[in-house]
């Protein structure tokens, strides 16, 4: 018989065994090529990295053994961890306590192996060989094996300590999640599995926790959250800590996606009841249907949390979308893409559309409107770039671009600056730029323009974004004497006695509003009639957007709109077609057009 170690020493040992997360995952290339190694130093057809659990041997990498535990009792490899000292048995049956063992009623008669020990001297098992025949050991192999044993042991530190473990959750990370997915696919290739990708909270929620709470409140979040999903888990399934506030599993396999969704909204529900700031946060749940060995590991988690995102938009748990996702391809790759547009002077350029004062006729401005032409994708719509890049770091580079480009064409103009002003668009992003004032003034004056030359829109929504902050950016701007107008006048959120606040001069009323407008009376009309009535005792000059036909621009000259712009007048046109286009236009407004 051999001696038990005390319960307090298994307990400890067995916790040890336990930080280290390493039972019931999938085999390793790292840890095979070891086990390999060993099998091919002693000439033996079976090696393995046995672990001791509390009533099993379960094997990390096995070469030669088809099952993946046996019992610990009467397993050598757990005497190996119990007494974390080598152990050489040259003839099972010469042995009276393990002649009767697992190992040695299956044909065992020789063993040898190593101990797999931590820093604190703990034993977590062994790094063995089995031979059918008895034999010795010689001191070189014995060795050799506890050389490679420590080289299991480093092994298993290294994935513990860089990367594999999150030191705040306690489960394994995005590092370990790639290679357990790697080792899935070597043993299941073709399998289908679900990735479930569980977002937290949104980036600016979690920085509001910080800021009010301090981060040891966001690492509780964590902890909680981690807590909540391996409940939900149950102990045979592994959660991964993907980033600050994400975390991943895997389905069993073959599950029916629909099936297994409304099971995480089950969850979903039981998550946020237990949260802690469950008022302050809302969780997404992404899902990724693949088949293993088809779709590398990022992918996976890359189309998993697309789904998730998705989710915030539905009822929290959402189904991976490929049209969706390559959509946001699109988008990643022309983001890309405009850094280096930027940069070629083939690809972007700016085209005008005219400006039309209605009770004349004239043309007395233009707005400059961005167009990119993709060397390989051609055009792409400024409605499908423009809004990704007013997300980004980028939205300043664009806007200088464009500003000098309308600059410079205002100047190459030479157009008397009290009969025609150049219009360009600003973002909410740009109102955050402290220099923006000091770039245009400087590019005015570059340029020989005066201020009154140049008019600046922007949106309802990107004024409200931060209100006081915008409010005193257009108020130092209004004071260098450009205009200032409201674009899509009608479509945002702001009250009547914010507008009368905005130091702007001109609003343009959104062609929604005006596109069906054909005859008087009717809601359009009303609405209209209204609008323009109320912009005017304001004092705001108005200009009506998307006039596709005379008939509308006939009834907008009646109600009193003082500039429209729209197909019916003109498109954007290049600088060289807008100028011949100016020359020749007749100067008669709609209503002597329509006599």
């Amino acid at each position: 018989m051999r001696e038990p170690i005390s319960d307090f020493s298994e307990a400890a040992r067995l916790d040890a065994l336990q930080q280290l997360k390493l039972l019931d995952t999938s085999p390793s290339e790292s840890f095979d090529r070891i086990t390999r190694m060993a099998s091919q130093i002693f000439g033996l057809p079976i090696a393995a990295v046995s672990l001791t659990d509390s009533d099993r041997q379960w094997f990390k990498s096995r070469v030669g053994v088809a099952h993946q535990s046996i019992p610990r009792d009467k397993a050598p490899c757990a005497h190996v961890a119990e007494s974390a000292a080598p152990l050489i048995i040259e003839d099972f049956q010469a042995d009276a306590y393990y002649a009767e063992s697992v190992l040695g009623r299956a044909g065992t008669r020789f063993y040898a192996g190593a101990p797999l020990i931590t820093r604190e001297g703990y034993g977590l098992g062994a790094l063995c060989v089995l031979g059918t025949e008895p034999r010795k050991a010689s001191s070189s192999e014995l060795a050799a094996l506890v050389d490679l044993a420590a080289m299991v042991m480093n092994q298993i530190e290294l994935e513990h300590a860089f990367g594999r473990v999150d030191p705040v959750s306690g489960v394994p990370t995005r590092n370990q999640f790639r290679d357990d997915l790697a080792d899935l696919a070597r043993d299941q290739a073709g399998e289908q599995y679900l990735a479930v990708f569980v977002d937290l909270a949104r980036d600016e929620q979690i920085s509001r926790i910080a800021r009010v709470m301090g981060s040891a409140q966001v690492d509780e979040v964590v902890r909680e959250a981690t807590r909540s999903l391996q409940k939900v888990l149950g102990p045979d399934r592994t959660v991964y800590h993907i980033s600050s506030a994400q975390f991943a599993f895997l389905s069993p396999p073959k599950a029916e996606p629909f099936a297994y969704m409304q099971e995480l909204r089950a969850a979903l529900t039981s998550i946020r009841q237990t949260s802690s700031v469950r008022f302050v946060t809302n969780v997404a749940i992404g899902v990724r249907p693949f088949i293993l060995g088809e779709v590398a590991a990022d992918d996976v988690l890359r189309g998993a949390a697309s789904a998730a995102q998705d989710a915030r938009e539905s009822d929290g748990v959402a189904l991976y979308s490929l049209s969706s996702d390559l959509a946001h391809k699109r988008q990643y790759g022309l983001l890309n893409a405009f850094g280096s547009a930027l940069d070629d002077d083939s690809q972007l350029r700016l085209v005008f559309q005219p400006r039309i004062e209605l009770s004349t006729g004239r043309c007395i401005g233009a707005e400059a409107l961005l167009r990119w032409r993709h060397p390989e994708i051609g055009d792409v719509s400024p409605g499908e770039f423009i809004p990704v890049i007013e997300q980004t770091s980028m939205a300043r580079a664009a806007t200088q671009w464009v500003l000098d480009a309308a600059m410079d064409q205002l100047a190459a103009w030479r157009l008397p600056p009290e009969e025609f002003a150049l219009s360009v668009n600003l973002s909410a992003a740009n109102l955050a730029e402290d220099d923006l004032i000091a770039r245009i003034q400087l590019g005015l004056l570059k340029r020989g323009l005066r201020p009154e030359q140049i008019e600046f829109e922007l949106t309802e929504s990107a004024i409200m974004g931060e209100p006081d902050r915008a409010l005193a950016m257009l108020r130092e701007m209004a004071a260098t004497g450009v205009c200032l107008a409201i674009d899509d006048f009608g479509t945002g959120h702001s009250s009547l006695a914010y507008l009368q606040r905005v130091p702007a001069r001109v609003v343009k009323i959104d062609q929604t509003f005006v596109r069906n407008l054909t005859e008087p009376g009717g809601a359009d009309f009303v609405l209209l009639e209204t609008m323009i009535g109320l912009a005017h005792k304001l004092g705001f000059r108005v200009v009506a957007e998307g006039v596709e036909m005379q008939e509308t621009a006939i009834i907008l000259a009646q109600l009193g709109c003082d500039e429209a712009q729209g197909f019916w007048f003109g498109r954007p046109m290049e600088p060289e077609q807008f100028s011949a286009w100016r020359a020749c236009s007749s100067g008669v407004s709609p209503m002597q057009a329509s006599a």
